[in-house]
């Protein structure tokens, strides 16, 4: 294999790996934004079931509090 076979064939790899990480930028930046919004939508629903634990302990406490005149 003569010397410019070489650098041929070098080249030819050089191109295709360089294909393949221009891929994985792409895959990698498409699982980073899929990430990124389904982040978003666990952060929205764990907000509403903060805001429904904190309104259930609310009423709960409304409750004893009734109970505890009702008793006094």
């Amino acid at each position: 294999m003569t010397i410019d076979e070489r650098l041929e064939r070098l080249t030819e790899r050089h191109e295709a790996l360089t294909q393949s990480l221009e891929l994985f930028q792409h895959d990698m930046a498409e699982m980073r934004a899929a990430a990124a919004e389904r982040d978003a939508k666990y952060h929205e629903r764990f907000s509403r079931i903060l805001d429904v634990v904190e309104t259930l302990a609310a009423t709960a406490q409304n409750h004893e509090q009734r109970i505890e005149r009702l008793e006094g």
